[in-house]
This record gives C-alpha cells, structure tokens and sequence, in this order.
C-alpha cells in the first residue's frame, strides 16, 4: 500500500506544480479548477493509501522486499454480489447537476437521492450481529 500512496503522491505533486505554473500564467479559471481538482484527488487517493499502509503495517506481501510469490496465493477479498446503489448514485448526480443548471429544488432532490445511496452502499452488507 505504500507504493501506491507515493504513486498517487507524486501524482498530487504534478498536479499541484503544473496547477501554480497554468496559474500564473493562463486567464481562464476552467484550466485551473481541473489542475486544483486534479490535485485534491489524487491527493485524497494519497492520503487514503498511506493511512491504510500505517493501520495494517507491512502485511501485505507486495510491500515486503523478502517475500514470495506464494504467499499472494489464496482468496483476494469480499467481492459484493450485485447491487441496485450505484444506479441510484448516478441518479443522485445527475439530479444534482440538472438542479444547478435548472432549478435550485432540484439540487435538495438530487442531495437527498445520492445521500440515501451512499447510506445504502455504506450498511448494504452490515451484519445484524454488529460486525
């Protein structure tokens, strides 16, 4: 996981210096508001990996220098069946976005759809017995 999160870092890094040099020198905010966006990103992504790195340590085989091909062997993780939440996410979005163009109503409707997909993807397989 550690290697991922200096992927994404130097990732951040170029979209941070490229973001201050078109900055400085271009008059249009859309080019600046995608390097800014660009930035935030894949500094989240970053930031994610490296806290995901110090929660589980070294104990992936990938980030180990000593260890084997073998030991990657074995189930991967949970895999989730099908589910209905990300139609109603994209659904959400979409909401959301016609409401800024057309109508600010359409923005609480399309807030509270992809709220109600997010709960739903977030407790979709939450066990009863709490684990």
């Amino acid at each position: 996981m550690k290697a991922e999160g200096w992927l994404f870092s130097i990732m951040a890094a170029f979209f941070a210096v490229v973001g201050l040099v078109y900055g400085f020198w271009a008059r249009e905010p859309a080019g600046k508001t995608i390097l800014t966006v660009g930035f935030l990103m894949s500094g989240l992504i970053a930031l994610f990996w490296f806290v995901q790195h110090q929660r589980r340590g070294r104990g992936r085989a990938q980030d180990r220098k000593d260890s084997e091909i073998a030991e990657t062997a074995g189930p991967v993780g949970f895999f989730p069946a099908r589910s209905g939440y990300p139609v109603l996410a994209a659904v959400g979005v979409t909401v959301f976005a016609l409401g800024v163009a057309f109508a600010l109503w359409l923005v609480v409707v399309g807030a509270l759809v992809l709220a109600l997909a997010v709960f739903g993807f977030i407790f979709q397989y939450r066990d009863d017995d709490g684990a």
